[in-house]
């Protein structure tokens, strides 16, 4: 009974089957859920039967002495790892990609990638072990040069910075990979033009590889752009502690902190709401510009 066209290509519409089910059922389902934010939830009574409280947790939200700090620093943490981590894998890539000795491009691309497969609960140990006082490589770096023992990961104002260039380091190799797969389609034939006009290998940089990069800079820019409300949970909570909390405490912590915690699931639901809702109007809003600005959009 399935039209022809599915039956003549039902081996493609088989191989797209697992990721649109998972689709539906750990992101569409559970939006289900979402009017917990809006009643005045009661494990009991369950979804349908707890009572609706409007918009009262959004507004207690917006009311909470936390509601500045939470959102300055999620801002704050999210724009500083755009940009300082946006532009490294497309250095890294312009830079692998005018490497022509195989074997040392091959090990600078597997010491670049390895980071990446390294736990988050090990990275944060590393970067902790690192900085901690007496023993960390860092204070004993510091005691040659005649400093005082520095407590980093107490300091509030070291966090975003510790943060963000940990991650900088940890995904810069990984990240380069589809900028190297971008490079690796230019037309070997522009190298010789440029070639033969004599042209120096910086200006081939600036007139042949990083045109081929706008498309996907542009649309892994809009997703990024789209998505800067959104800290990732596990490395952010693992590195705070009581002492660089006010510059470590974002939405997705505090989420889980009044949540699962304090089990307030229709303030953490509402929470959680404003910031996807955030998230999804700078997304149409970024994509519009890109496509005004462009002719790169995600539609």
């Amino acid at each position: 009974m399935a039209p022809p066209k599915i039956r003549r290509h039902w081996e493609l519409y088989l191989l797209i089957l697992p990721p649109v089910l998972y689709l539906i059922i750990f992101k569409y389902v559970p939006m289900f859920g979402v009017q917990i934010a809006f009643k005045d939830f009661n494990v009991v009574q369950g979804i349908w039967g707890s009572p609706w409280a409007g918009l009262k947790h959004f507004e207690a939200f917006f009311q909470s002495p936390n509601f500045r700090l939470i959102i300055r620093n999620t801002i704050v943490i999210s724009f500083y790892s755009l940009v300082a981590g946006f532009p490294v894998p497309i250095l890294l890539a312009l830079a692998l990609n005018e490497i022509r000795n195989g074997l040392f491009k091959k090990s600078v691309q597997m010491i670049t990638y390895a980071p990446h497969f390294i736990s988050t609960v090990v990275m944060v140990s590393i970067v902790i072990l690192m900085l901690t006082p007496h023993v960390g490589v860092v204070d004993r770096l510091y005691s040659l040069f005649g400093k005082d023992m520095t407590n980093f990961m107490g300091i509030p104002e070291y966090f975003k910075s510790i943060y963000v260039w940990s991650g900088v380091w940890q995904e810069m190799g990984y990240a380069s990979i589809i900028y190297m797969a971008a490079l690796a389609s230019v037309d070997p034939a522009l190298y010789e033009a440029a070639k033969m006009d004599g042209a120096p290998r910086w200006r081939k940089i600036v007139h042949i590889d990083l045109p081929s990069l706008i498309p996907i800079t542009v649309i892994l820019l809009i997703l990024n752009l789209g998505n800067i409300m959104n800290v990732g949970f596990e490395k952010i909570f693992l590195m705070q502690n009581p002492l660089n909390l006010s510059s470590s405490e974002v939405i997705s912590t505090y989420v889980y902190k009044v949540g699962l915690v304090g089990a307030n699931f229709s303030f953490s639901t509402a929470v959680g709401l404003f910031n996807s809702v955030v998230n999804l109007v700078l997304l149409i809003a970024v994509n519009f510009f890109a496509r005004k600005a462009s002719e790169t959009s995600l539609w």
